[in-house]
């Protein structure tokens, strides 16, 4: 009977799972830290899971999801998406059956049960939707859009630029140089509209006409 007694006594206390063990800082009090660990994402995260995988996986514990998921969370911002991109065909996978056991429920009351079948097919379709999501997702994640955008350079005051392509530029400085032309001869002298024409080479037979009076 002592021995049991004895053995009994030195037995470890069994941690409950739900339990959360907590680093405390020197110089912090008690409520900053559980206010911190609170909010820490991967804390919220492991509350939840325990709960949702309670039916499959039993009592899990909680210091252990949060410490997995700490894991999880540092190696995706450390830029390796090989587990995101793995949730994500897993999901679109689940998505993809659950659409199909809802059409098929959906088909079996067809015939006889309009109104059980019309919302089977809504939630089928709605469960197709998100499957198509989550592989647009993928896909964004695999091959990032790229965007082409034009910059000015601002690096030292306002500036402006000319997105115009460059066969724009001799237009432009013909359609300045074209008025001059016309108005000026080529010796740079006005055009005087009162000064006698010279006859041309081919009307040669014609005679000069008179001086007109000018009012």
């Amino acid at each position: 009977m002592t021995t049991g007694r004895r053995a009994n006594d030195s037995k470890t206390k069994v941690e409950p799972h739900n339990a959360l063990k907590v680093s405390t800082t020197p110089g912090v009090d008690t409520s900053t830290t559980l206010a911190k660990v609170a909010l820490r994402p991967s804390v919220r995260a492991a509350v939840s899971v325990q709960r949702f995988v309670k039916p499959e996986f039993g009592d899990v514990d909680l210091t252990a999801l949060a410490d997995e998921l700490s894991s999880q969370i540092a190696t995706v911002t450390g830029g390796d998406l090989r587990r995101a991109e793995a949730m994500l065909i897993a999901q679109a996978h689940v998505l993809e059956g659950i659409f199909h056991e809802l059409a098929r429920r959906a088909g079996l009351n067809m015939g006889e049960y309009l109104q059980a079948a019309e919302t089977y097919m809504r939630l089928a379709l709605k469960a197709q939707s998100q499957c198509r999501a989550t592989l647009e997702t993928l896909a964004t994640m695999k091959n990032p859009p790229v965007a082409f955008v034009r910059q000015a350079n601002i690096a030292h005051g306002p500036q402006q630029v000319n997105n115009a392509p460059a066969t724009d530029a001799p237009r432009a400085r013909e359609s300045e140089i074209a008025p001059n032309e016309l108005l000026e001869v080529t010796d740079g002298k006005r055009l005087d509209l009162g000064a006698t024409t010279p006859a041309v080479g081919a009307d040669s037979d014609v005679e000069a006409v008179g001086t007109i009076d000018r009012a």
